[in-house]
């Protein structure tokens, strides 16, 4: 399956449901990528994504 570049309103949007304790599953279906493709651009940008199995304690 061939990847899609990410556009900067991708990346924006990321970065946002990331600052709002946005669930790694969650990003992934509100940007319309896989949990992995959401992973790899978090790690790119330094961004941390809890899974939703992993509550903040």
């Amino acid at each position: 399956m061939a990847r899609r570049p990410w556009s900067f309103k991708e990346d924006r949007r990321l970065m946002e449901l990331a600052k709002s304790s946005t669930s790694l599953e969650e990003a992934a279906k509100l940007l319309g990528r896989s949990p992995d493709a959401i992973k790899r651009m978090a790690l790119r940008l330094g961004l941390s994504l809890k899974s939703k199995g992993t509550k903040k304690g």
